[in-house]
This record gives C-alpha cells, structure tokens and sequence, in this order.
C-alpha cells in the first residue's frame, strides 16, 4: 500500500496556488471567518472594511473629504475622492498579493491596511468586482469575476472628481445565503467618522459626521447618565475619553489607526492600566485597579506605524512598540548586528506612551475640575465596600462546594483554553474554545459525549438559576448555580481571564427551557455585559425536527425547512419532534456542535440600554411586554404543522 501510494506522488502531486487562488481556496488565513452576515466579525463586513479603509487612509494622507457608500441587492459600491490608484497599477493593486503604496513609509504613516493583501482578498471573494481610478480626467478600470480579470483599459476625459470607485458583489459560492446587516454596517461608518473628524460619510443617501471625536461616540452611545461629564484628552496619536455609570463591568471602545479593535489588544490593556495607576496616585490610596474602573464609559484611540493586528481581520492590537522598523544604512542596507541579527529601530512602548500620557493630562484635569473629584472616589469606595462583601461570600461558596466536589460535577472541562498561552499550532482551539451552559443531567450528557474534549467543555445548571435582575448583589453571589458558573467562565477578578471564547447556551426549545436562557443573560447583561459587547456569548440553536425516509436524514431547525425536507424526500417520510436536548442522540450531536454548528450571538449595541432591555424582559408583566409576546409566540399546533 506504501509503495503503491509512494508511485502516485509525482511532479503533478506538487500544485502552486497563485495568490487569487490561494484566497479562494484559503480564505480564513484572509479574512477570517466567512458566515452570512448574521455576526459582526463575518466576512462581508471584513470585505466592507478593506475597501473602506483604503479611502480612510486616503484622508489621513490629507487627500479627500468625503466616502460614499452604496449598499444595494448585496452589492457595494463605495466612491472616495482621494488621489486614486495610480492609472497604470490598478489592475496589479487590485490582483497580485504583497502590491500596494503602504509599504511606503512616505505615502502612508499610519495606515490600517499595510500588508497588501485587503483588496485582493475583496477581490477574490467577490463574484464581481470593478474598481475605477480617477486621475486629472482620465480613469483606468478593471473588472474581475471570482478574482479572474475579465476586462481592463482607460478612459479619456471622464470629467470626474479624482480618486477610486470600488463596486462588488461578495460570492455566494464562499458565503452562501448572505445578506448585510445594515445595523452593523451603521455602527462601523459611525465609529469611523468619530476617529476621523472632518470626514464625510454617506451611507444610502445618509450623511454621518462628527465635530467632536470620541466625546460625540462617547455622549451619543451613553445608555444611562454618566457620574460626570465625560473627560476628554487628546494629544498627537492619542485620544481618550473617561467618565462613569453606575452600571457593571466596563464599556471602553479602542481603535488603532481608524480601526476598530474590538477585542482590544496591547493599547487597551494599557490604558486601562493607565487609567486605574493614575486614581490611585491621585487619591494617594492603594485601590483595587478592579475597583477604579468598575462602571467606566470611555474610548481610547491611538496611532502607531506598521501595527501588526492579531490576525487579518485587525480586531486586536499585538503591537508592542509605537513603532518598529529595521535600521538601515545610507545605502538602504538593513544593519546588522554583531550576532548576525537584523537591528531593529524602535520608538516608545505603547504602554508607557499610554500611561505617560494619562498620568499626566488626566492628573491635570482632576486638579482643575475639583468638583468631579470626590464623584469619582465615592464610585471607587461604593465598589471596593461591594466587592470586598461580594468575594468573602463566593471564597465561602468556593470552598463549600470545594469539599462537596460540586465544581467537579458541574464542569466537563476542555484542554484548551481561550486564557491560555498556548502554541502556535493550537491557536485554532483556543479561538475554538467553547463552554456550554445547559440544564439537567440529560443534556449535559449528550453534549459530554458528542463534544470535542480538546476545546469543547460543558456546564450543568440545576434547575432554574436566580432571577437576579430585582435580587442584590449578595444575594446572587449566595447562589450556588451562579457562583460556580462565574468560577468556570474564569471571570471573577478580570474579564482578560475569560477561559472561553465562546459561552454557548444550550437550552430545550420549550417554556422552561427559554426561561433558563432569559435567566442566564440577564446574569450576564448585569454583571457581566462586556462578555456580550465584545461577541463571546451564543445561543446554541438545535434541530426541531428529524425527517428521513429509508436513504436520507434531514434536520430541521424551524417549520419551514421541516416543509422543504418533506417536500424533497417525498416518499414514505418519518418526522420526529425534539422537545429536549435529551432526546437527541449523541451520535447525531455530533453534526450539531462541530464545524455545522448554528449559533445565534447575542448583541448588546453600546447605545443600548441594559437596565431598559431587563426590564422589558424580567420586569412586571407589562402590556407591551404582553403584546410582543403575542405578537411573536407560535402555538405547539402551528409548529407541528399536522395536516402536511
């Protein structure tokens, strides 16, 4: 069998993907992951971003003062009015790898896009795509179908404006059923024009312009009224904004170069150290950095060269330094160092120009603003009493449920973890890292055995947990279920522990089982809600029906497929209702938490307010509340659909 499979391997074996190719064929070491839209790190919005952020960098370049953006039928087409494409590049810029102006230092300081992959990548994954470049009444354009050139040439006396129009369509081929959410669509346009003041955006005919930076993103997003007003500090590459709530957890927005860092990075680690050093220096009291930022509305925003993001779709900041470049001789050689290494120019570290700046110009506000501080130690005070309380209670309910191995019982845990420093070769389970909260000894079995124990793990609920929403604080963290659950999700002193990347509620699709879910995140959009802003909680959706004939099996999440399925296997069709998680098998839960797996995220905009959303949900039986529920309740009958 060796030596048989040993003859097959020859020079035909041996395939090189040209750069579009390797897009199509890889496209998650691109853009991440592909989706269909339903969740803000889907790949559509990745495309939208790349070609956004070339008019971005445009402007920063001080070349254009406005950015249209069409969103019509899944195509895009966006129009800028900066320099364009030089005429005798577009077609290079827009198709081979590792070609653009941003690795040129002089043309694009402090660009989002340096590695001349974006374009390419919108490119390859669209199943058309035109770009067009504006230059003293000439243009130059090109037109692409899945990546492959299919027309190209220049065009005399246009008339227009100079800069670049970009239009394409995302390629159902790697997307599937796709579709915009224009309400993602809205927020990204929203925080671009907060970095960029100055700069037009128009989506579908509407204008977004901020006069103010991040005070506007800050003032507008505030869902309840803030402590004091918002504090306000900016310098060259750095702007921040302060205030506090009265809610939990903390709600800090963080960008680098117009890019939106949604799950932080070296920057936002350091201004929230910066932020809690600079109180406790100030106050000359040793607080908890925990207890200093407990309820924080703010924004941090910073400019560096050459940011290297964690991955291409920019979320987070693994930058150390300002900046970071070989050093090179007159002649443009890279020195050397004596042991034969390249030597390396590098400027401040992100962390100490955070926290110089803070400590300085916060501290300065303060003692010109007398009156914010006893407001702002009051909120510390009122946190530390509360969390001093809070922790002697769950080191009681640790220790109880300790010696009863509980904890044990309750917790299927996984090999690897989200927190974890793991090796390289393991990044893909540590993003992977999944937790899956769900009730009775039923489920949490079958989920037990159907998961992938290197990075699936499981936890057991007992019943109903506490409605926390009207209960104390005490109170809560005196309940077991909760208590434990916090200890598992690794949260309990920093969200930066989280073990999970994913927290994934896996209930039954009945009353009891909704309830469950509605208690668990009003838990977590309480205490913990930035758990649900930065995109780490699910609900796991699971088959409604099971409907085969003697040849093929179907799952179904919802009456409409189940009609569709019937529909398609005609013949002698048996049609099986789940009620409960239990009553799947393991070897079909298989298919329903692997790589088919459905998950439906749980948003929580930063204009939304949580106090409003739980009481609407968990509050007194209201009419509106009657109504919606009426107005979106499905009978058992209507579900069924008996009489196919």
């Amino acid at each position: 069998m060796a030596e048989q499979q040993l003859s097959n391997y020859t020079e035909e074996n041996i395939r090189t993907l040209e750069g579009i190719e390797h897009i199509r064929k890889r496209p998650g070491m691109y853009i991440g992951r592909l989706g269909n839209g339903d969740n803000q790190g889907d790949g559509i919005y990745v495309l939208l971003k790349e070609i956004i952020d070339n008019s971005i960098d445009e402007f920063s370049a001080g070349f254009g003062r406005q950015v249209q953006i069409t969103i019509e039928d899944n195509t895009v087409t966006i129009r800028d009015f900066g320099r364009g494409i030089p005429l005798g590049a577009v077609v290079r810029a827009t198709s081979q790898l590792n070609t653009g102006g941003k690795f040129d230092d002089a043309a694009f300081k402090k660009s989002v896009g340096l590695n001349g992959v974006g374009t390419k990548a919108v490119n390859a994954l669209s199943s058309e795509f035109y770009v067009e470049s504006f230059r003293d009444g000439k243009s130059s354009f090109a037109r692409y179908e899945r990546g492959i050139l299919t027309d190209s040439g220049m065009k005399e006396g246009t008339g227009e404006k100079n800069g670049t129009l970009t239009r394409f369509t995302p390629d159902f081929e790697m997307f599937g059923k796709f579709s915009f959410n224009m309400e993602y669509v809205e927020t990204m346009v929203k925080n671009y024009s907060y970095l960029k003041k100055g700069l037009v955006f128009v989506l579908n005919g509407v204008q977004y312009k901020s006069e103010n930076g991040l005070l506007d993103l800050v003032n507008e997003n505030l869902s309840e009224q803030s402590l004091y007003a918002p504090i306000h500090l900016e310098d060259t590459d750095i702007e921040v904004v302060i205030t506090h709530g009265n809610s939990y957890g903390e709600n800090i927005s963080s960008f680098v170069n117009g890019q939106n860092t949604r799950d932080g990075g070296t920057h936002l680690a350091a201004f929230r150290e910066a932020v809690a050093k600079t109180l406790k220096d100030f106050y000359k009291k040793d607080y908890k950095p925990e207890d200093c930022r407990q309820g924080i509305v703010g924004a941090v925003s910073i400019q560096i060269q050459e940011p290297n993001f964690e991955g291409q779709t920019k979320t987070k900041l693994g930058s150390t330094y300002m900046w970071e470049k070989f050093l090179k001789d007159e002649d443009g050689k890279i020195v050397k160092n004596e042991d034969g290494s390249n030597a390396i120019d590098r400027g401040p570290t992100i962390r100490s120009f955070i926290n110089d700046f803070i400590s300085k110009h916060l501290n300065d506000y303060l003692h010109k603003h007398a009156d914010i501080v006893p407001v702002i130690e009051e909120k510390i005070k009122a946190s530390q009493s509360e969390r001093e309380e809070i922790s002697g209670i769950q080191k009681k309910t640790r220790e109880r449920n300790k010696r009863a191995n509980v904890y044990n019982r309750k917790l299927r845990d996984c090999r690897y973890h989200f927190s974890d420093k793991v090796a390289k070769d393991k990044e893909d389970f540590k993003e992977q890292s999944s937790i899956f909260i769900t009730e009775g000894d039923s489920a949490s079995g079958t989920i037990t055995k159907a998961r992938n124990a290197e990075y699936q793990a499981v936890f057991s609920l007992r019943g109903k947990p506490i409605n926390c929403y009207k209960e104390s604080r005490r109170k809560v963290a005196e309940n077991e279920e909760l208590s434990l659950l916090i200890s598992a999700l690794g949260v309990e002193e920093d969200l930066d522990n989280l073990r999970y990347n994913n927290i994934i509620i896996a209930t039954d699709a009945d009353d009891d089982g909704m309830h469950i879910r509605m208690l668990v995140l009003t838990f977590l959009m309480k205490y913990y809600p930035d758990l649900i802003r930065r995109g780490h909680v699910f609900i796991l959706q699971t088959p409604l029906f099971r409907v085969r004939n003697r040849k093929t099996v179907k799952y179904c999440y919802s009456r409409e497929e189940k009609l569709e399925a019937v529909k398609d296997l005609k013949n002698n069709v048996e049609i099986t209702r789940f009620k409960g998680l239990g009553e799947i098998s393991a070897d079909e839960f298989v298919d329903f938490i692997g790589e088919n797996m459905r998950l439906d995220p749980v948003k929580l905009s930063d204009e939304e307010s949580i106090a409003d959303i739980m009481e609407f949900y968990m509050g007194d039986n209201t009419p509106d509340r009657q109504n919606f529920i009426r107005k979106n309740l499905r009978s058992e009958a209507e579900l069924e659909d008996v009489d196919i």
